[in-house]
């Protein structure tokens, strides 16, 4: 809720954006249409590969969470190895670690709920998932 005057140039933009998706997406949109089934099979296969090798590194860290069936991230609690908050613990992997999260609170419109939570993503290169879980293993070490 705001004045009139301040929300114009917002209330245009999200006209845009939900009334039709972008040109470029549209676009995009049709030539996978022509993709076959092969494609989308080995690509749902690939990211559960990929999301093994997050969920294994996480499990060994001692991270606990719900394995995602969908998306390609993964909200661990680090509760069980940390009493910091999520934005502190955030920070703390970023730099100590060299794994980079996103504070849980920043998904709850009341932010006491994400306060032991971190969102991985596993839609990385495997290079980049394997260095993440190397580094991984190290976090109930070094906490």
């Amino acid at each position: 809720m705001a004045p009139e005057a301040q929300t114009s140039a917002i209330r245009k933009v999200h006209d845009f954006l939900t009334v039709g998706a972008p040109a470029p997406l549209q676009a995009a949109g049709a030539v996978a249409m022509h993709f076959d089934a092969d494609y989308y099979n080995h690509l749902a296969l690939d990211y559960r590969s990929r999301r093994t090798v997050l969920c294994d590194a996480l499990t060994e860290a001692g991270f606990t969470f719900t394995q995602p069936e969908g998306a390609y991230y993964v909200l661990a609690d680090f509760s069980g190895l940390s009493d910091m908050d999520d934005t502190k613990f955030a920070r703390w992997m970023c730099e100590e670690i060299g794994v980079a999260t996103v504070p849980g609170s920043s998904f709850y419109s009341d932010r006491q709920l994400g306060r032991s939570l971190v969102r991985f993503a596993f839609c990385k290169k495997y290079e980049t998932l394997k260095r993440a879980a190397e580094r991984l293993v190290t976090v109930r070490a070094s906490v």
